[in-house]
């Protein structure tokens, strides 16, 4: 094909005008090597997600130790709680802890 005939196709003339090749350039430009470009901004989209997730997950944690705050107000809680996390007994008390293995 010769140059002329590409002249006269459609298609050439849209992609030959500089206005365009200008603006293809600049979107090329701002998708892929800016650094405001898409990739950053996708990147930045996810690891603002991971961390709200995050978020939401130790507000959670942090509700439920307030509720556990609040019943250890109790002292029947608080000495439940004791016996059951650290293994602390009465002065006339014997504590056995049982391990079972878990051979599969």
């Amino acid at each position: 094909m010769k140059y002329k005939d590409l002249k006269e196709k459609g298609w050439f003339k849209v992609i030959s005008n500089k206005y365009v090749l200008i603006s293809l350039v600049f979107a090329g430009w701002m998708f892929f090597l800016d650094t405001n470009s898409w990739f950053i901004h996708h990147e930045l989209n996810q690891e603002i997600d991971e961390l709200q997730d995050n978020k939401n997950y130790y507000q959670g944690e942090i509700n439920k130790d307030k509720a556990t705050i609040e019943n250890l107000h109790d002292s029947v809680e608080l000495e439940k709680f004791a016996r059951q996390k650290y293994y602390m007994k009465r002065d006339n008390e014997d504590i056995y802890i049982i391990e079972y293995d878990s051979v599969n």
